[in-house]
């Protein structure tokens, strides 16, 4: 399973670095021979595309070694890694964008710069670009949902970007072959504003996944609703969960009876284990830490059992003895 995941990802980084050394090579020509800012500013985010999915295939492949001592859980946080550096260059990208096509607008407003519109040829090459980016942008998506992988969807997401930009180009130089100039630059300042809100989106869920973070509510929810069908679990007290790449841990109190014996409650406990790998996706490894049923957890609402988990975090102060 994890073999086609892995193959899967890197064929989705591959195709993705292909298609954008020819693009960025295409886009950067005509954008200056073509006298076309929007392209230009197309041509600059394929380039750093190139970059950063170098970045992403090196990332991917140390993410697929083996666990080992010192990773019992294996090497897929690069993947969350390899995230977070593709956010950061398309968020360091569209500022570098957005300022050249602001100084553009400037320019020609101000009368320093005269432009006579892009080539037809410009206008044809970005057109081509959005109908390649449909394509990438549904089957990286596709492959994205597969896998699981967020190294995967972030690139879906950078394709979509891609989609966007290309489009506010081909506005741009078709209304500035027609007599609106600044339309051009400013349809670059447009992809940059679009670029720099992908980055920023792909920065925070690629954060989510790097950060011990509880679990979100259905995921809760469907933990809630197994132990209900285990003999012996009385309380769910405490409920935490962390990603690993694609594997997930759970962490979990749980309220039993507090006169059985120590073998009978690691029993109950193994039981949780069993069930909650067996049942929910992804989920690597349960720890389960019991403690007796007690008045103060009766009827806990998922919220409450979140909070709890919350409150045991921020209020922990660890104690130092000489």
């Amino acid at each position: 399973m994890n073999s086609d995941r892995d193959l899967k990802s890197l064929h989705a980084v591959n195709l993705g670095l292909i298609i954008n050394i020819i693009l960025a090579a295409i886009k950067t020509f005509v954008g200056v021979s073509g006298h076309s800012p929007a392209l230009l500013a197309e041509g600059i985010n394929s380039t750093s595309d190139v970059a950063f999915y170098i970045a992403a295939s090196i990332l991917v492949r140390l993410a697929n070694q083996p666990a080992d001592r010192d990773h019992p859980y294996g090497h897929r946080q690069f993947e969350s890694i390899a995230s977070v550096l593709i956010g950061s260059f398309i968020v360091v990208t569209g500022f570098a964008v957005f300022w050249d096509a602001i100084d553009k607008i400037w320019s020609l407003f101000d009368g320093g710069a005269v432009s006579t519109g892009a080539k037809l040829t410009a206008l044809w090459v970005a057109l081509g670009t959005v109908v390649i980016k449909i394509f990438l942008m549904i089957y990286v998506r596709r492959l994205g949902r597969e896998t699981k992988n967020p190294v995967v969807e972030a690139l879906a997401h950078d394709h979509r970007n891609d989609l966007f930009s290309a489009s506010a180009a081909s506005v741009g130089i078709f209304l500035g072959r027609n007599g609106y100039p600044w339309v051009d630059p400013f349809a670059g300042a447009l992809v940059a504003a679009l670029i720099i809100r992908t980055g920023i989106f792909i920065l925070r869920e690629s954060s989510i996944d790097l950060m011990g973070t509880v679990p979100h509510r259905e995921m809760a929810e469907q933990v809630v609703d197994l132990l209900k069908k285990i003999q012996g679990v009385k309380q769910l007290q405490e409920l935490q969960a962390q990603r690993f790449g694609p594997h997930i841990v759970i962490n979990l109190t749980i309220g039993i009876d507090g006169a059985i014996t120590v073998r009978e409650g690691d029993m109950i406990a193994s039981c949780v284990e069993e069930n909650l790998i067996r049942s929910i996706q992804n989920v690597r490894r349960v720890h389960v830490h019991y403690h007796p049923a007690d008045q103060s957890h009766e009827n806990m609402t998922i919220d409450d059992i979140l909070e709890e988990s919350k409150k045991r975090v921020d209020s922990y102060q660890p104690q130092y003895y000489d």
